[in-house]
């Protein structure tokens, strides 16, 4: 892959992923560090705030809006209205991105190149179009999207239920034969299959990021002390750590799984098969689901801080997305700042780097399967 960027891809930023050495990764993106983005949102109020951060973060752009949007209802000054957006909408967006980056990411990020992940012959008749001019915004039409996905994913993709298909494939084990088997004519399965050896042996250890909790007591201490060091060092959203440590975000790591993190030995393949996992129980779901259980399917939420200062956040594909806003007495943008999942997963102190630091310098292949693994959202080279 060519490491000669275009001028927005020096300002979203790259990573540089060097196997057997103590800086195993180098880079960043530079919009999100000293003070651009608020500077480039300064002044602006409601729906300019949710397009510009559209056209700067175009991957996963609904979540950026959604974030904004809730962070900007309970950031108002005065009497912060809560903002109360369908689920279901998020839900959709989500798989999306998951297709998405199936189709699309994961074969540049096989350790060799083949023509049958490249394949996207697997995506005919899905209800989802990959490529969007804007997200869904009609709970009602959401709704019957995700059961238009659920029944192609069962008719062309699973052979069956949904739910039967999660109760026979969530062991990671079960997973990884029906990979194998479907490799030949589905391509993210041959992904996964040609990636599975590898993400298997490679056993990062994981500290998941557990700012969320089902007590809102409990969480809304933590979000507050986050947006303290959010606000006071000057470099947090780009070297972020929590209590003192650095901590990882994904997939795998939702609040909703919480209870259920210790019963498997993590590993890079734990953390690729959480996306496909993720996919099919998102299109299960239906109208009942928010009610199921004390944890939601996605989490998304906003804290007022006090004094025009506010938080939102949203699990979405690639982990926890979280926007700080401070307003001004006329409700417009003083300062904005963006913690994204990337920015955690690839800390040059975390999870990521000391696994590919452990990697012989050569070991190409297992960098490349890391890389799917932690799943960075601009240009990553090794």
């Amino acid at each position: 892959m060519s490491t000669e960027l275009t001028s927005w891809e020096a300002l979203s930023g790259q990573y540089q992923l060097h196997p057997g050495t103590t800086r195993s990764i180098v880079g960043q993106r530079p919009v999100l560090g000293a003070g651009r983005l608020g500077r480039l949102l300064r002044g602006q109020r409601g729906s300019e705030v949710s397009r510009s951060l559209s056209s700067v973060f175009t991957l996963c752009a609904h979540a950026h809006r959604r974030t904004a949007n809730l962070a900007l209802a309970a950031a108002q000054v005065g009497s912060p209205v809560p903002l109360n957006e369908a689920p279901v909408l998020l839900w959709l967006e989500t798989a999306r991105d998951h297709l998405r980056s199936m189709a699309l990411d994961w074969p540049q990020r096989l350790p060799q190149a083949h023509a049958d992940a490249r394949n996207l012959g697997w995506l005919s008749g899905c209800p989802l179009p990959l490529g969007t001019a804007s997200p869904v915004t009609d709970a009602a039409v959401a709704w019957q999207l995700l059961a238009a996905l659920r029944a192609w994913l069962e008719q062309h993709v699973l052979g069956q239920s949904v739910l039967a298909w999660l109760a026979a494939c969530r062991d990671p084990d079960a997973f990884a034969a029906w990979c194998r088997a479907q490799a030949p004519q589905l391509a993210p399965a041959y992904c996964l299959a040609a990636w599975q050896p590898i993400a298997q042996a490679l056993a990062p250890q994981m500290r998941c990021l557990d700012l969320l909790d089902e007590d809102p007591a409990l969480q809304s201490a933590r979000l507050r002390q986050l947006a303290r060091s959010l606000v006071e060092e000057p470099d947090f959203v780009q070297r972020p750590t929590w209590l003192g440590q650095c901590a990882e975000t994904g997939a795998w790591s939702r609040l909703r799984q919480r209870h259920g993190q210790a019963q498997t030995q993590p590993s890079a393949w734990t953390r690729l098969s959480a996306r496909w996992l993720e996919l099919v129980e998102l299109a299960a779901a239906d109208p009942s689901t928010p009610s199921q259980g004390s944890a939601p399917l996605l989490a998304t939420g906003s804290l007022s801080l006090g004094k025009g200062q506010a938080l939102g956040w949203c699990e979405m594909a690639r982990g926890l997305l979280l926007h700080w806003v401070q307003l001004d007495a006329d409700g417009r943008v003083r300062d904005y700042r963006v913690l994204a999942p990337t920015e955690w997963n690839f800390h040059p102190d975390g999870a990521l780097a000391h696994a590919l630091a452990a990697l012989s310098p050569d070991d190409t292949a297992a960098a490349r399967t890391l890389a799917a693994a932690f799943d960075p959202c601009v240009v990553c080279t090794v």
